[in-house]
């Protein structure tokens, strides 16, 4: 597979960067400290400010304001971080989906609907009536279940699991070893026994998703999870049954989501949050890393409840006055009572 490459130039109109001129060829992208003469580099953080003079880069994205601190081409954008970004989908190196290619080891079913300029790996299972639009891509061991679809131009990786009538939009990617549709933990206490209650819903994902490796979504009991569009989820992330995700939030590795919460529209959720069920979590809300969510949030705010790193020492310590408050608490209550006592009705 050819390695990407661009002029200067050519960069500057793909990015929407002021005009330049300049025919050097740019082959990938590099930090400032460690880019080279062919590669692209970006200024975002202020803190390498003092890089950009010594950087080898062969262009670098920067606002307005440091152009003339950069050693070699400027390239000047509203924002260079956003740039970046954008940049990084000009030299990642996709296997081309322009004509059919399936492997011969793949097994499809003869009922199975593929669009035009479908590509699918060995040993992936295609199963009953599942429907697959123009310029998917199903990668190596991948198993879709009966009657799911898939929207134009998704790409699943290897080893991914679609249960049975899974949706999934177009331009979605669904990282190896996402599992999807698997049963909700749902179970009734039958004097003493777990009585399997059966998840006769489905799971409908939005278009413009990204649904990080290992990451499972559970299929509802009865109604549809549903993940929303331009939501962006991490590896390994746990969302339950009949949970309900607005579109554009964006969601960290190793979050647990309980089932039947709903988290609205553009919401951050920092890794390692645990969110209780049945909750609901208004659009604009950000969760910070390590937070137990245990009640609705029905206005948007910042929202924290982990506690941050100190010496062991220290923390022992606080451990012991944490089990103490409830008796403090008491006991400066008493307090006030005595004190409020003493002082009523006496003359100012």
């Amino acid at each position: 597979m050819d390695t990407p490459a661009f002029t200067v130039s050519e960069l500057a109109r793909l990015l929407g960067a002021e005009a330049v001129v300049s025919d050097r060829l740019i082959e990938g992208i590099g930090t400032l400290q460690s880019a080279t003469e062919s590669q692209l580099s970006f200024l975002h953080n202020p803190r390498y400010q003092s890089q950009l003079s010594t950087s080898r880069a062969g262009a670098v994205l920067v606002r307005a304001e440091h152009r003339d601190a950069v050693a070699s081409v400027a390239l000047v954008v509203a924002d260079p971080y956003i740039a970046y970004a954008r940049a990084t989908a000009l030299f990642c190196e996709q296997p081309g989906a322009d004509v059919t290619s399936i492997s011969p080891a793949a097994e499809i079913s003869a009922s199975a609907r593929l669009g035009e300029n479908v590509t699918i790996g060995a040993n992936a299972v295609i199963g009953d009536d599942v429907s697959i639009a123009s310029g998917v891509t199903i990668g190596a061991n991948s198993v879709i279940g009966s009657g799911c679809s898939i929207g134009e131009n998704t790409r699943i990786a290897a080893n991914v699991t679609l249960y049975n009538r899974i949706r999934i939009g177009a331009s979605c990617i669904i990282h190896s070893s996402a599992v999807i549709g698997a049963d909700g933990f749902g179970f009734a206490d039958d004097g003493g026994k777990w009585l399997k209650i059966h998840q006769l819903g489905s799971v409908r994902i939005g278009d413009r998703v990204e649904v990080g490796a290992g990451t499972t979504i559970d299929r509802g009991a009865l109604d549809d999870t549903v993940i929303g569009n331009g939501v962006i989820l991490d590896n390994q992330i746990q969302v339950g049954h009949n949970v309900n995700i607005g579109d554009n939030t964006a969601i960290v590795a190793c979050t647990a989501i309980a089932g039947s919460t709903r988290i609205g529209k553009n919401c951050t959720i920092a890794g390692g949050v645990g969110i209780a069920g049945h909750l609901t979590i208004a659009d604009g809300t950000h969760i910070t890393a390590m937070t137990m969510v245990s009640k609705s949030i029905l206005q948007p705010g910042v929202f924290s409840s982990g506690t941050v790193m100190e010496p062991n020492r220290q923390w022992k310590r606080n451990v012991v006055r944490f089990r103490q408050l409830d008796e403090l608490s008491r006991r400066v209550k008493c307090l006030e009572n005595i004190v409020k006592q003493h002082t009523e009705g006496q003359p100012e």
